[in-house]
């Protein structure tokens, strides 16, 4: 007897668990093992790069470096390294909007120099920005209309995300969860 009840609770849990799947908002994010491939265009150089920065489970370490070198400091050719995690953001954010288009950069590492002359000129450049640590970027996608790329972000409920219009830009960072 004790069997029956352990299978049928197996069953109803198993049935629980493939009608929530069901109702749940589908979601499409990048597996473990897949490579994965960004396209970006940074605004300010006129560089562009197509590369495959994950590959059979790992960060791959030249296509790291070529993109902390893309989205160096442009303004004083500074470099950081990038934060992994933000860049598989930027990769479901892809996937959600399936997008064919490259992020098109308009910031991403921002020295400690360049950071304090924004943030003098700007109040919508914080004094402590995640730009200075490697963990944000400023991005478009020029087959996504901005209100649908701030809601892929948002989908991800990961980081922040800044929705800046009349710029044409959306912020997101590997920081903790919020929106303005």
């Amino acid at each position: 007897m004790n069997s029956t009840i352990a299978t049928r609770r197996g069953f109803l849990g198993a049935a629980t668990a493939a009608v929530a799947g069901l109702l749940a908002p589908r979601m499409v994010f990048a597996q473990p093992m897949d490579p994965r491939v960004l396209k970006f265009n940074h605004t300010h150089t006129g560089e562009k790069l197509a590369i495959e920065y994950w590959r059979s489970g790992a960060y791959e370490p030249e296509g790291l470096g070529a993109i902390n070198r893309l989205m160096r400091d442009f303004r004083t050719g500074d470099i950081h390294p990038i934060d992994p995690g933000l860049l598989d953001l930027l990769h479901d954010i892809k996937s959600v909007t399936e997008t064919r288009a490259p992020f098109e950069i308009i910031s991403a590492y921002r020295s400690p120099t360049t950071n304090t002359a924004l943030n003098r000129h700007s109040n919508g450049v914080a004094k402590n920005s995640l730009h200075l640590k490697g963990m944000a970027i400023d991005v478009r996608l020029g087959d996504v209309s901005l209100k649908d790329l701030r809601r892929a972000a948002l989908s991800t409920r990961r980081g922040g995300v800044g929705y800046y219009a009349g710029s044409n830009f959306v912020h997101v960072d590997t920081g903790r969860v919020r929106t303005w």
